[in-house]
């Protein structure tokens, strides 16, 4: 079983405080790994890292995943700290409320400017750091690059277009950078994509969840349509990202993996 453990490498993790981020992180921390966690507000890295009580596998670096000279920085001073990077785990990204629309709302009276500023986080924050730290990962010849999917990239889901048009770029972009590892730099780099299913977190909580605490029109929509008919929980994911960045997982690139109650599966019917 020594082939599924991870112990003793080095994952960066963008997003990394946020609810799915986090939940990552510390699972992997929990596995040996050390683990740099990068995001946008100081402060809420500062607390995150606090809340380990100094663990000295943990470190938070503030950086925005759109800039580059940023992202090159932040890579410098982990290889410096810890020698190398083994994982890179992209989760930064979400919806931004101009960029959804309401139930009332048509394609027509979505605002350019937010559908811009959605795609460009979800698919370029992934494709930067890709290609950043990724070169470094290609350069030592062994690695793992974890990117993340969506329920919205295999068939419409209503009112979140800017948010299905990046993930769906991400889906073809794990798949292109797959092939240019392998391909390129040997085949032990791999580049695969995690697509979640429905999770309840703060960035969709009050599209599922009434104030009262019920589940909306949109939540009954969802488990309807989810053989498992219940939401996951968050920590659900860490098992098949652990999974992807083992040994075990040697012979797996260019994959889109959905995590999601059979919620890709299933017709509805």
């Amino acid at each position: 079983m020594n082939n599924f453990s991870i112990e003793g490498q080095v994952a960066v993790i963008t997003g990394g405080t946020g609810v799915l981020g986090g939940s990552i992180s510390k699972s992997l921390l929990e596995a040996g790994v050390r683990v740099a966690v990068l995001g946008r507000q100081e402060d809420k890295l500062k607390k995150f890292v606090a809340d380990f009580g100094g663990n000295e596998s943990l470190i938070g670096y503030p950086c925005d995943v759109l800039n580059e000279e940023r992202i090159r920085e932040v890579r410098d001073l982990i290889v410096d700290k810890w020698g190398r990077i083994d994982i890179l785990i992209n989760v930064a990204g979400g919806n931004i409320p101009g960029a959804t629309l309401t139930e009332a709302q048509t394609i027509f009276d979505m605002k350019i400017d937010d559908y811009k500023k959605v795609t460009e986080l979800n698919l370029d924050g992934t494709i930067v750091p890709s290609l950043i730290f990724g070169e470094t990962i290609a350069k030592s010849g062994k690695g793992s690059i974890i990117n993340i999917s969506s329920m919205a990239t295999y068939s419409a889901i209503t009112r979140v277009m800017g948010y299905s048009v990046a993930k769906t770029g991400i889906n073809i972009f794990t798949q292109w950078m797959a092939m240019e590892m392998a391909m390129k730099f040997g085949d032990k780099v791999r580049v695969n994509a995690v697509a979640p299913g429905f999770f309840i977190g703060d960035q969709n909580r009050a599209v599922l969840i009434n104030p009262d605490g019920s589940y909306t029109e949109r939540s009954k929509k969802v488990l309807a349509k989810t053989p498992m008919g219940r939401f996951g929980d968050i920590s659900e994911l860490n098992g098949l990202v652990q999974f992807l960045c083992s040994d075990a997982a040697s012979f797996i690139t260019g994959a889109i993996i959905p995590v999601d109650g059979g919620f890709s599966s299933f017709s509805g019917v």
